[in-house]
């Protein structure tokens, strides 16, 4: 192909014999740009993957419990010794470890949402150069190509059949052809074609900008975790409001107590009833998920997102990009009809230069047939998913002019052909065919591909992720269905899906045949693994039947075509190679380009999940028999046996410290739905057996125990006793049993039995146990409700099972 003169910006001639060239816009000027930097004319609209230091500390900060426990904190200063204020000290540690793992998973975030942030082509003084979004100005030239997304608003300046889908910011799914001087808007993204458009708004100006303004990405998913959490939340606030009234009441005004000594037991009655370290150690859990991931190169861009994948049972996966790589090589080419291959190859060196933005089955043919010297391009129509095929027309140097057809095979013949035949059996080998036709149509004429002549098969071998084999192993162990959506043809990705022995490789189905009704959609996507000549269009649709059977369903992809399917899966996963809409719509995006990265992912969720339900049931233990105790101190008119140093003592053995090393343990058990039920179902028969056996307890001491010190001698009585049964739940919430867990609940036995036994922190703690008929009458009482909570426990899981 003779070499086309080099673009000028005055549309002089460059070289002799040749005509003037078209007019290219050179772009701003360095001065320029200076200029329009000093006016503030930049698009500096900060980057909202995660949320600001100033968020973060004000969420964990200002909460409701917080702001209660704050006042009873500095009720207890005032009326009681500090060590009836250490409840006080333990949440401000706890807030300060929240405030500390979400910076740090700020830290993570914003890393590596740099690294994955869209570097848009600018033309600047004549040059093309990828610049961060943030550098951009007004007036800029911002260049455009299949998968870029418009950062900024703007009016196109160029366009080489240039289409744009706009369905992100308008619904509307069918690109839009644009022109020269039609305005396109930041979040769509180029589908097919190029260009070259001018910023006419930038920073918060833009409408992607405004958008993000309204909603940030940061809760964009729905998370059951949290949103079964607000609930219980809700509900123990309900419950403890009208407590805490009538043991303030009964305490202060019923029982004729010192004043001091009253409000404190008091507090000591209000504060456990709060579950405050449920909210913190769910965003701890999720934070540390997120830093876990970033060392792995797996960007999180919405929190929840992490839990989301844990619970999907359907991954519908992009051949392309996914379980192969990018690269293909042309293994072999097949002149058809008597066609002279040295023309052939020609003809494909020229469709190679005719298009400079190739995709990887072009790029291939590049590497393979170089660039003839005497053909010029003379209009070019670029590769759609949509149509499934590019297009070009030349002068071939001689005086003759051709217009030729590269794309799919069964899209371009006749379904008679019997060429076809001879593509099946290439195609069920795993290798690709393009077909070469030559057709009598112009290019932007709709009947283009009617009677186009086959010419030749371009035979290309793609190449497998070592990894992804192991990947598919993985999710069928995990009872996780996988379904192969591409746009190739069925029988070739289904010899890829052999070739990975995935289950159900040799179900595959040709798109174009499926019905259109959703319910008929849904019966043949449960029924089959490997969809193949799926359009964009398609895979959303195939993602909304499989979600309207009840599936929870993962996209994976890195093209175009996957942007709209990305967007309304339950989680969009995107390749970090992929294109820029594709990363911009998914929730989580592997910058390492690596398929083997979403099973970390999946036991990430899992174990945010599993461990988060876990110690869900200590706290709500606490929460029930919090409120149990203080209904029965009510009814029975006796003093609230409790001080808030025993209470904070017991949470900081039986839950605090637990709970923490609990969370973030590993975990694989699978995700079930339904987090309130699973909790409350063990949280309430729990909190019902230790208040029941603490209050036996107290009121046998009550009568035990008289004179001078017996209050003391009760409550520690009834500490042990509650501390016991604590224990007991401890120890079932942390089965099945490791070593270290053993070690992690017998340190926490230890230390309270240290506590016993060292007298000054017997008098720090005022727990001292009297004589030898209560303390072991409270461990028989103990060990009864630990015989119960085990009976409970039993009969709950097979009377409401999950």
């Amino acid at each position: 192909m003779t070499q086309r003169a080099k673009i000028d910006t005055d549309g002089s001639e460059t070289e002799a014999g040749e005509p003037p060239v078209v007019h290219r816009p050179a772009g701003l000027t360095s001065a320029e740009v200076a200029e329009r930097v000093a006016r503030g004319e930049v698009n500096d609209v900060p980057l909202r993957s995660s949320r600001s230091t100033t968020d973060i500390v004000r969420a964990n900060v200002f909460t409701r419990f917080n702001a209660i426990i704050g006042v009873l904190w500095v009720i207890m200063f005032i009326v009681a010794p500090i060590q009836d204020s250490l409840f006080g000290f333990v949440i401000i540690a706890n807030t300060g470890i929240g405030i500390i793992q979400e910076l740090r998973a700020k830290k993570t975030l914003d890393g590596l949402a740099v690294i994955g942030e869209a570097k848009p082509t600018v033309r600047r003084d004549g040059v093309a150069a990828e610049l961060s979004t943030s550098e951009i100005v007004l007036g800029d030239l911002i260049e455009l190509g299949p998968g870029d997304k418009v950062v900024v608003d703007g009016v196109v300046a160029e366009a080489d059949s240039l289409e744009i889908d706009e369905s992100l910011l308008t619904g509307e799914a069918d690109p839009v052809v644009k022109q020269p001087g039609a305005a396109v808007m930041s979040g769509s993204f180029v589908v097919a074609g190029g260009g070259a458009f001018t910023a006419t708004k930038v920073g918060r100006e833009a409408y992607a900008a405004q958008l993000a303004e309204e909603a940030s990405r940061f809760t964009l998913v729905h998370s059951e975790l949290r949103s079964g959490i607000s609930t219980i939340l809700k509900y123990v606030t309900w419950m403890m409001i009208p407590t805490a009234i009538g043991l303030i009441i009964s305490q202060l005004v019923v029982k004729d107590n010192d004043l001091k000594n009253s409000i404190a037991r008091t507090v000591g009655g209000i504060v456990p009833m709060i579950p405050e370290g449920l909210v913190l150690l769910t965003s701890v859990a999720f934070a540390v998920g997120v830093i876990r991931l970033g060392r792995k190169q797996c960007l999180v861009q919405e929190l929840p997102a992490i839990e989301g994948l844990a619970r999907v049972d359907v991954v519908c996966l992009d051949k392309t990009g996914t379980l192969t790589e990018g690269g293909m090589d042309v293994t072999e080419l097949r002149p058809l009809n008597g066609s002279d291959e040295t023309y052939i190859r020609k003809v494909l060196g020229a469709l190679g230069e005719s298009d400079p933005r190739p995709n990887a089955s072009l790029q291939a043919i590049i590497d393979a047939y170089p660039d003839s010297v005497d053909w010029r391009c003379t209009e070019s129509l670029p590769f759609s998913s949509a149509r499934k095929y590019s297009g070009a027309a030349f002068s071939e140097g001689n005086g003759e002019d051709s217009t030729w057809l590269l794309g799919a095979p069964d899209v371009l013949l006749a379904t008679d052909d019997p060429t076809l035949t001879e593509i099946d059996h290439l195609n069920e080998q795993g290798l690709r065919v393009l077909l070469l036709a030559r057709t009598v149509h112009d290019l932007d004429s709709p009947e283009v591909a009617t009677d186009a002549k086959p010419t030749a098969l371009v035979v290309l071998e793609q190449r497998l992720r070592p990894d992804a084999a192991g990947t598919l192993a993985y999710f069928a162990d995990q009872n996780v269905t996988t379904k192969i959506i591409s746009g190739d043809n069925a029988v070739s990705v289904g010899a890829v899906a052999g070739k990975l022995d995935m289950p159900g490789a040799e179900n595959t189905v040709d798109a174009r045949e499926l019905p259109t009704d959703r319910e008929e959609m849904a019966k043949v996507l449960d029924a089959n693994a490997v969809f193949g000549r799926v359009s964009p269009q398609q895979k959303r649709d195939m993602v909304a039947a499989l979600q309207s059977h009840g599936h929870t369903v993962a996209m994976t992809g890195d093209g175009v075509n996957d942007v709209l399917a990305l967007k309304d899966a339950d989680i969009g996963v995107s390749m970090g190679s992929g294109s820029e809409a594709t990363r911009a719509v998914a929730q989580i995006v592997l910058l390492n380009n690596s398929f083997a990265t979403l099973p970390s992912v999946v036991a990430e969720g899992r174990r945010v999940i599993g461990n988060i339900t876990r110690v869900a049931t200590l706290f709500l233990t606490k929460t029930v028999y919090s409120v149990l105790l203080a209904v029965l101190v009510v009814c029975s008119q006796v003093e609230y046996p409790f001080l808030p140093r025993h209470l904070t003592l017991l949470s900081t053995l039986t839950i605090g410290v637990p709970a923490f090393f609990l969370a973030l343990a590993p975990n694989k058990e699978r995700a079930k739905p339904n987090f309130v039920r699973r909790v409350m179902r063990y949280a309430i028969p729990g909190g019902v057996i230790a208040a029941a056996a603490t209050f036996t307890t107290y009121l046998l001491a009550r009568h035990h125990y008289s004179g001078e010190g017996a209050l003391e001698a009760e409550t520690s009585a009834a500490t042990l006793t509650l501390f016991l049964v604590s224990m007991w739940v401890l120890a079932i919430i942390a089965r099945p049993y490791t070593w270290w867990r053993l070690t992690l609940v017998a340190t926490m036995g230890g230390a309270f039995l240290l506590v016993l036994v060292v007298p000054w922190l017997q008098n720090f703690f005022a727990l001292k146990l009297v004589g030898t008929t209560m303390p072991w009458a409270a461990v028989v009482i103990a060990a009864a409700g630990g015989a119960l909570l085990e009976v409970s426990y039993r009969w709950v899981s097979k009377r409401f099972p999950t």
